[in-house]
């Protein structure tokens, strides 16, 4: 049961790819200012690198959550996979706007107080194993991987519209600008310019769905919810439910978009960034209140945008219909097909931009990160300097970064799909070694490796049989299929994963008792200090812990009344 709603054509035909100048101007301004402000906050040490010296306020923080979160994908491909697909695509919206209440719930404040710089150091640190922060770092890599690859295709397809030329070389370009301040800037200039990004990416889609809904007679002050007025006069593949995708498939896509969600190292970093629990929390409540800005904006702009497409353009489905490469720009296409002007367009086009170097940085800082401080001094020289971890993390973002650009040229899916493969590696790989390490303090290193290798697998086995090995006669094993899509493999695949972990460490060693302690303190209602991690807290307490009745638990596990 696989989805495979339109052909990916690389360029998108209806949309007037020229050079223009206002919005050559507006955007080229952004992206010097980006540029700007990754100079004015480039780091000096690592601590600034990874975590922004764990300074950041909880309203900044939730607009870089924000920024971070609403790729290409949200901003752009969103709106395709509703478009191009109706009922379906909302499995999008709501896979990944649910994942934020399991983050606020269970992990915000419980991953701040366990205090690492990543989360395969989180991974490593709380299984006391190099081989399980090996596997953890080398998923983040491969998660920045795959994730970005949807968002140099992004910034090319908004690119060409804006100044013309080739898709070829928009993504070089795009791609080159995005790395080039990154390598400079680190997690403390990345914050800075994902807090800007924001405002440009909300405000640019926004002003956009207004002025196409008033202008075209959709809406006037809620096109958020007028739109379903419309609704009646678009094509049954766009309202009739499952219609291009079926029940189990539109469920699995959603429950491995909320899993993948609690499971994305460079969502779960933000929560590093932050001076205390309670400034995560709120972090957390504020990026929800901003993502839902857009999310509950998309379904309006795919109906607008199909609308036009289907009045001024053609039909949109079938042989002859819309393509996958006008699917990933609708945004902008409504905007230009609604003859707005061509500045105003312009903006639309670079709230894209902004959108998918947002979360580029935010994955390539975590995938540097995984390459420079999980295995490079982790595990393979202890002892480096700190400008050997700088060497290291920058030289990790400009290898992915060409790598990522030359996957680009010529993608093998959507953007929203691409993006959502990430999110079911997320789920299967990271997401129940987060819940279990930070919720069952018996979860041991075995269960660990057997638990993240089987969702490894499982990943793996979906992507070779739907897309690495697939034929034009479908997946190479359709059974398989059925039960594990590549972009849904989360839906069976994570409780296995959950089965297997906590079965292997309930037929093995317990974890050491000081494993324990730094579990229970990760949920103690006693405050840290802002540099503090649990780890701290523990190592500082002379080996006790205090126990729930006024007791206090020595390192061989024994209590001690204080009556």
């Amino acid at each position: 049961m696989t989805f495979d709603p339109v052909p990916l054509d690389l360029l998108p035909d209806a949309l007037n790819a020229s050079f223009k100048v206002i919005p050559a101007i507006m955007v080229s301004a952004m992206l010097l200012l980006f540029l700007g402000i990754g100079y004015a906050f480039r780091v000096a040490d690592t601590e600034d690198l990874w975590v922004a010296g764990r300074s950041i306020g909880n309203i900044e923080n939730g607009m870089a959550i924000g920024a971070n979160w609403m790729s290409a994908a949200s901003y752009l491909g969103m709106a395709a996979l509703i478009a191009l697909s109706g009922y379906y695509g909302l499995a999008f919206v709501i896979g990944w706007s649910t994942g934020y209440f399991i983050l606020l719930i269970f992990l915000a404040a419980q991953m701040r107080r366990f205090g690492k710089y990543t989360a395969p150091d989180f991974v490593g640190d709380r299984f006391d194993s190099d081989t399980a922060r090996a596997i953890a770092a080398l998923t983040t890599i491969l998660i920045g991987f795959v994730y970005s690859v949807g968002q140099a295709r992004g910034m090319g397809l908004v690119g060409i519209y804006v100044f013309g030329g080739d898709y070829t070389t928009m993504v070089v370009l795009m791609m080159a600008i995005t790395v080039g301040y990154l390598a400079l800037s680190g997690m403390l200039g990345a914050t800075k310019n994902m807090a800007v990004q924001y405002v440009i990416l909300i405000v640019a889609f926004l002003a956009g769905l207004y002025a196409v809904g008033f202008t075209q007679g959709y809406s006037t002050v809620l096109p958020q919810i007028e739109y379903g007025a419309l609704l009646s006069e678009l094509n049954s593949e766009f309202t009739e439910p499952f219609s291009t995708g079926g029940f189990y498939l539109w469920v699995a896509t959603a429950f491995s978009l909320i899993v993948g969600t609690c499971g994305l190292p460079h969502v779960l970093v933000r929560f590093y960034t932050v001076e205390s629990e309670r400034t995560a929390r709120w972090s957390t409540v504020w990026g929800l209140f901003f993502i839902c800005l857009l999310y509950l904006s998309a379904p309006a702009f795919a109906a607008f945008g199909t609308d036009l497409y289907a009045d001024k353009v053609g039909a949109v489905y079938g042989a002859n219909g819309m393509s996958g490469a006008e699917g990933d720009v609708i945004v902008v296409l409504a905007s230009q097909l609604a003859n707005l002007p061509t500045w105003f367009v312009g903006l639309v086009a670079a709230g894209g931009i902004a959108a998918a170097i947002a979360t580029t940085a935010g994955l390539f800082i975590a995938a540097s990160s995984a390459a420079a401080h999980d295995i490079y001094t982790s595990i393979i020289n202890e002892d480096a300097t700190q400008r050997q971890q700088l060497l290291i993390g920058r030289a990790t973002i400009v290898a992915l970064g060409a790598i990522v650009t030359v996957t680009a040229l010529d993608p093998p899916a959507l953007v929203g799909e691409l993006v959502a493969l990430a999110f079911s590696l997320a789920g299967l790989v990271l997401f129940p070694m987060f819940f279990l390490g930070l919720w069952w303090e018996n979860a041991n290193r075995q269960g660990a490796l057997a638990g993240m290798t089987t969702g490894l697998l499982i990943w793996l086995a979906a992507v070779f049989n739907e897309l690495i090995f697939a034929t034009d006669a479908g997946p190479v094993v359709p059974a398989f299929a059925d039960l594990f899509p590549a972009v849904g493999a989360a839906l069976l695949g994570t409780p296995i994963v959950f089965v297997v972990t906590i079965g292997v460490s309930l037929v093995t060693d317990e974890p050491p008792e000081r494993i324990k302690r730094i579990v229970r303190q990760c949920h103690s209602p006693e405050p840290m200090g802002q540099q503090q991690s649990a780890e701290d807290v523990v190592a500082s307490d002379g080996g006790q812990v205090q126990t729930d009745g006024g007791r206090v638990q020595t390192d061989d596990g024994r209590t001690q009344g204080d009556d």
